[in-house]
């Protein structure tokens, strides 16, 4: 049992963060495991909002959508999107799970295309509520691989605004003083946000990788922790919820 892959690490590492008593806005794949993982196992009080209306829902299995019936499935309330974003709105949400294409050193996000805007290479999603999510919920938490494509010194879009162009710049732009991101979990570390230039940094190095394996991972110079710590790697006890009940087809957790 104790033998993993990158995904779960990411994962089990990403649940950790979660404390009892949170509030968190998801979606679905990675964070949404993150999320039903915490609920299962250190914060059973763990309060789970999902974009399309999902109040407090205790999650049975893995929901392919956020308008899955699984997302409503026990909650308070089965309300809808307006709802969930002015609930961001008041300040009454501790953390968000994001994803993206693309990330910066101060964790703006691109989903909306690679390559011009206007005769883009690739296409993607776009922004659904995360640019929402990212701008009112108070701390912003990233999920994503890492690669040098991907953690790029140049956005071809910010559909997801992080720190922006760095120190104050969300405050000068009109959002919440306090809100931003917090954490960046990849398939090789941990990162946050160094306090004045809200440049990212690696705090904390998964098992099996090296800090130079991180730093030429990446599109841009990152800053390193004074103390760098060593993740965790998952526990007998994560794993056996994370495969029999978060994922048991393995949907998220077979992608590594």
């Amino acid at each position: 049992m104790s033998k993993h892959n990158v995904m779960e690490q990411m994962i089990c590492a990403a649940s950790r963060l979660l404390e009892n008593g949170a509030t968190v806005a998801v979606g679905t794949g990675a964070p949404c495991a993150a999320a039903m993982l915490a609920q299962k196992t250190h914060a059973p009080d763990l309060l789970i909002l999902f974009e399309a209306g999902g109040v407090a829902p205790i999650l049975p299995e893995m929901p392919i959508s956020v308008g899955d019936s699984r997302t409503f499935f026990r909650g308070v309330m089965a309300t809808g999107m307006c709802e969930i974003m002015e609930t961001c709105q008041r300040g009454l949400v501790d953390y968000t799970f994001l994803g993206g294409a693309q990330i910066d050193m101060y964790g703006n996000l691109n989903s909306t295309v690679i390559g011009p805007h206007e005769r883009p290479r690739v296409r993607l999603p776009g922004s659904g509520g995360a640019n929402d999510f990212a701008s009112f919920c108070w701390r912003t938490m990233v999920i994503t691989p890492q690669d040098k494509r991907r953690f790029t010194r140049q956005m071809d879009y910010v559909t997801t605004p992080g720190f922006l162009s760095g120190a104050n710049a969300r405050e000068a732009a009109g959002l919440p003083a306090g809100t931003g991101p917090y954490r960046v979990i990849t398939n090789m570390a941990i990162m946050d946000f160094e306090e004045t230039s809200r440049r990212m940094r690696v705090i904390s190095l998964h098992p099996g990788f090296t800090l130079e394996q991180v730093l030429e991972n990446c599109g841009f110079e990152l800053l390193v922790a004074e103390r760098l710590e060593r993740t965790d790697p998952p526990t007998e006890v994560e794993l056996q919820i994370l495969r029999t009940q978060v994922d048991p087809a393995g949907y998220i957790i077979g992608r590594a």
